[in-house]
């Protein structure tokens, strides 16, 4: 299944995993700047909120990137972002670019090294020891048809996420807890994991990169921008998740996380993220990857 959302400059076609792929990683996208055969001159350029971990493949073009108060810079053809807690800023020339969604479990099962390693951080898979195996998946070709090239890379990807990992059962129940809206503070997330505060802080980095504490402010800080994003003539205070107290604590939290006030990132333009929310929104079921309800992987056979 795909959905193609075309916003003039900016063509993006999100395919959904297939079964036994779903509980490690959200979506397959493609971007193709200049695809619609207009804006071929000239790059976009967006800022993209904090998520899971992805892998982005370019084909052709080259993207440049910085994650939080770094300026853009350009990015290797390969590259894997950890999970990120801060915007990334970045500009896409005219061009092409595969990407993966990859969800906390995937990364346990994808990457033999602790999330928090690789929090917001952008590094070259082709150079990187600990993510050398992933080199297979960056033989897409520009030519080839979408589908045919989805294909691949999904039978690239069911042997890399064949091996179970230690602590999935843990994984998945974190990240159902952290979803919940009704879970508002890190005791709570501790209770429903049965761990101890300590414990929990231990893991939560290396599964999540992240503090429970950052990671459920995560949650309730894009639970209102997904809003946004889906509908941009909405008010702010129309948007604000619940465990918000008031806007000026929202307004404290979007600027640690995008690193501007509400109101600036309003009147910036979102040829990119714009469009992705609503895609990811039809095929996925969520305007942003965070808030992906994970699933426990299948029993091996």
């Amino acid at each position: 299944m795909a959905r193609s959302d075309d916003q003039g400059e900016v063509a993006l076609t999100f395919f959904l995993p297939p079964p036994e792929l779903k509980p490690f990683i959200t979506a397959v996208y493609h971007m193709n700047v200049g695809g619609s055969g207009r804006g071929q001159n000239s790059a976009v350029r967006d800022w993209l909120h904090p998520e899971w971990a992805n892998l982005r493949v370019s084909t052709s073009g080259q993207l440049m990137a910085g994650i939080g108060t770094e300026d853009p810079q350009p990015m290797p053809r390969m590259v894997m972002t950890g999970p990120t807690s801060r915007t990334i800023n970045f500009v896409a020339p005219p061009g092409r670019t595969w990407g993966i969604g990859i969800l906390p479990l995937g990364w346990a099962r994808l990457v033999d090294a602790a999330a928090n390693l690789y929090a917001d951080r952008s590094v070259d898979v082709e150079r990187d020891p600990a993510l050398a195996h992933l080199k297979p998946l960056g033989r897409l070709e520009d030519k080839a048809p979408l589908e045919e090239e989805r294909d691949r890379i999904f039978a690239m990807l069911k042997p890399l996420l064949a091996t179970p990992h230690r602590r999935e059962d843990d994984i998945v129940r974190a990240q159902q807890a952290l979803i919940d809206p009704a879970c508002a503070t890190v005791a709570q997330l501790a209770q429903s994991l049965s761990m101890t505060t300590r414990t929990l802080e231990r893991f939560s980095c290396e599964a999540f990169g992240f503090s429970p504490q950052l990671l459920l402010r995560r949650q309730r800080f894009l639970r209102s921008l997904a809003q946004f994003m889906l509908d941009p003539s909405m008010h702010w205070i129309d948007t604000l998740d619940p465990q918000y107290y008031d806007q000026s604590q929202f307004t404290r939290d979007f600027k640690r996380f995008m690193g501007m006030a509400p109101r600036d990132y309003a009147r910036l333009p979102h040829p990119v993220l714009g469009a992705a929310a609503h895609a990811r929104k039809a095929i996925v079921g969520e305007a942003v990857q965070v808030l992906h309800k994970p699933e426990s992987a299948p029993d091996a056979d």
